[in-house]
């Protein structure tokens, strides 16, 4: 009867085990799709930086 109680207890050693790690996961890629969004929000804005500044860079081109 020992071996058996053994089984059950390590089987469900296991799937808390694996319960914990599932919700590190979820949280480490919740955390990653937030840096991902920021950093596309990060980059539109330099891009229209860079727009903006290559605007005004052809403008001044055409002045001379």
């Amino acid at each position: 009867m020992f071996w058996p109680m053994f089984a059950v207890a390590v089987g469900f050693l296991g799937l808390l085990v694996l319960g914990v790690l599932a919700v590190r996961v979820f949280v480490e890629a919740e955390r990653l799709g937030r840096q991902v969004t920021e950093s596309a929000r990060r980059i539109g804005r330099a891009a229209e930086d860079l727009e903006s500044a290559a605007a005004g860079a052809a403008r001044s081109a055409e002045a001379l």
